[in-house]
């Protein structure tokens, strides 16, 4: 699909998803504009900067850039990158900079993360999710780093396309938009599907990079770490299973094959973690299990991690500032 028409394109959340795919899009040519809030001065002053491993060196000199979403102007797609434990807070945010008619993209990980939303958006908006298949991390105000990947895995959540054509024209139009600005953007029939794909591999490797205070390479060496990945992947392929949803064949094996090549990358829960940020405990655990035991299946390997990670994320609240680095 050729997009033919000027696009404005909006990005709520300018961390290292939202900056990186926002830069890309802006060196595209399209008019994107960025809602920023601590990192505000940092970027009107320095611009956004994304040292990548793939694309090298990229710079964005001049950034339009907004400290309110009501100064924003109305955007024709907002691509949302902040993590899922600020959700209930975007919704006014959302509203305030969408143009009629926008299509609004929850770049985010996790399962049902569109729920929560959607009864707070006007109906008139178009609500899809962005699964992100890409290595990269927020280095400093305004400045990220990429490893490895940048694929987005687009589906239609819902809005007002009623059948199943008028949606993935819309799916289609936002893989064409990111297949524009260099970014392998996949139409995806099935969200759910997609999301629950994009769960075997942040199910182990997230929460196990916090436990295990170790990254995808020290992971995958040790024979110990590694089948317990493995365990992992085919207990969440199990889930989805009992769910309703199918994976592609030996996907378990194609993502281990897909880490491997990685370079070393510590996940984004690892990173909130060490900021002392709220890790997605919810969106990435508690939701595919409570799915999965509501299908009647049990998922022991997930609740134990799920329940270390949890000790862990309460004894920092308790404890304040100084625990992530024990």
């Amino acid at each position: 699909m050729t997009l033919t028409q000027p696009l404005r394109i909006g990005i709520i959340g300018t961390g290292s998803i939202g900056g990186f795919y926002g830069l890309l899009l802006a060196r595209a040519g399209f008019d994107v504009h960025f809602l920023l809030r601590s990192e505000f001065d940092a970027v009107s002053r320095k611009g956004l900067q994304v040292d990548s491993q793939v694309h090298g060196a990229l710079h964005l000199a001049s950034v339009n850039a907004h400290r309110q979403a009501a100064d924003m102007p109305p955007c024709d797609w907002l691509l949302v990158g902040a993590k899922t434990t600020s959700n209930a807070a975007l919704a006014p945010l959302i509203t305030q900079a969408a143009a009629p008619g926008a299509r609004v993209v929850l770049l985010q990980n996790g399962l049902d993360v569109e729920e929560q939303l959607r009864p707070l958006l006007p109906e008139s908006l178009h609500l899809l999710g962005g699964l992100c298949f890409v290595c990269l991390h927020r280095q400093a105000p305004g400045v990220v780093v990429h490893q490895a990947g940048g694929t987005v895995n687009l589906g239609y959540h819902s809005g007002p396309a009623v059948d199943q054509a008028a949606r993935m024209a819309l799916v289609e139009e936002g893989a064409a938009l990111f297949a524009a600005a260099g970014i392998d953007g996949k139409a995806m029939p099935d969200l759910r599907q997609a999301r629950w794909q994009k769960l075997v591999w942040n199910v182990p490797y997230n929460g196990l990079s916090v436990l295990l205070r170790a990254g995808t390479q020290a992971l995958m060496a040790d024979p110990h770490s590694r089948a317990l990945i493995e365990a992992l992947m085919e207990e969440v392929i199990g889930g989805a299973a009992a769910c309703g949803v199918q994976m592609p064949d030996n996907y378990a094996q194609t993502l281990l094959a897909f880490t491997d090549a990685l370079p070393d990358y510590w996940p984004s829960m690892y990173h909130d973690f060490a900021g002392q940020r709220p890790m997605e405990l919810e969106v990435i655990y508690q939701r595919p299990l409570r799915a999965a035991q509501a299908a009647g299946c049990e998922l022991p390997r997930i609740r134990t991690l799920y329940q270390s990670l949890a000790f862990i994320d309460r004894r920092r609240a308790d404890a304040g500032p100084g625990l992530a680095g024990d």
